[in-house]
């Protein structure tokens, strides 16, 4: 029996839905029946009574539901136990955010906070894509979750675990090299017979839907060929520097090229919008109440340096 069998179980205890748990989850609908059949089999008993709608548990699946709640706090404090005799310490601060973050929002936010009132911290970060990103936090992995948040590929986390906090915003935007007179070498929407390089992200990666979709929805059409792709935006960056073609980069990404001049817009003056402005948040899981019988099988006490990160960052958060 594995225990995010018990995860999902609880999860799906909560939201009474098949669907929705396998999103909270991050799985996809086959294979998060597939492991609640799994742990029907361990319990050697129905957990889940299939002929009503929506989902209930059986008698079983109600007992089972009241113990794995215990056992999964049981082990997320145990847990918590043991990375505190780790080397990092109480006072390590650790984050889970994707590789674009990592590299540009990341370094100069520990500035700011360092320069701005929090002070000095102590931190440990993990880089990842998006998806892998969001399980360490699900996964109980990391204490932070950094992430963009854009309406169009929202990060489906169960506001009822996970508790948020805004950053700031992030425009992504087309940039291209310059030629000699400082002019963009190349100049959306380009024309159909003479289609512009493009410099485009990997299917599945994060800002590439982003992308996608600001094309999509673009009242221009924009004549692009792709002739190169990766998951990072550092990556596509080194490429338009050296002038294979246009790339749709974060501004935090190329903030130091621009003032230089080593990249310019590929936009023209007559095509006034092409980006799309994302929220940069951070998110960790809800903290266990301080009193016995709190709800919640994610649910932990955090460590004391994060806790205090988190009340500055709420402290500063712009009022919504």
């Amino acid at each position: 029996m594995e225990t995010k069998w018990l995860e999902d179980f609880v999860s799906l205890a909560e939201t009474r839905s098949f669907s929705r748990s396998a999103l909270l989850r991050h799985v996809t609908q086959p294979a998060f029946s597939r492991r609640i059949q799994a742990l029907e089999v361990w319990a050697g008993a129905d957990l889940v009574d299939r002929s009503s709608y929506p989902t209930r548990l059986t008698p079983a699946g109600q007992t089972l539901y009241a113990q794995a709640i215990e056992i999964l706090q049981d082990l997320q404090s145990t847990r918590a136990m043991l990375r505190g005799h780790s080397s990092a310490g109480q006072d390590v601060i650790e984050f889970a955010v994707p590789h674009t973050l990592a590299f540009t929002f990341f370094p100069a936010w520990v500035t700011q906070l360092r320069e701005e009132g929090f002070g000095a911290l102590k931190s440990r970060l993990i880089a990842l894509n998006v998806h892998d990103a969001v399980h360490r936090l699900v996964e109980g992995g990391c204490d932070l979750l950094i992430a963009y948040h854009h309406p169009w590929v929202p990060l489906e986390l169960d506001a009822t675990r996970y508790e948020m906090v805004s950053l700031g915003q992030e425009v992504v935007a087309p940039w291209v090299r310059p030629d000699a007179e400082g002019a963009p070498r190349y100049r959306l929407p380009g024309r159909a017979g003479h289609p512009l390089p493009y410099l485009g992200y990997a299917p599945g990666a994060y800002l590439g839907r982003i992308v996608d979709q600001l094309l999509k929805d673009s009242p221009q059409a924009m004549h692009l060929d792709r002739v190169y792709e990766t998951d990072m935006a550092e990556g596509l960056k080194a490429m338009a520097l050296e002038g294979h073609g246009i790339a749709f980069l974060p501004q935090s990404a190329v903030r130091k090229e621009v003032r230089s001049r080593k990249l310019v817009s590929a936009l023209p003056p007559e095509i006034d919008r092409l980006e799309a402005t994302m929220e940069v948040r951070a998110y960790r899981q809800r903290p266990v109440p301080s009193a016995a019988g709190g709800k919640g099988a994610n649910g932990v006490q955090p460590k004391g340096s994060a806790a205090a990160l988190w009340n500055y960052l709420l402290a500063q958060a712009p009022k919504r």
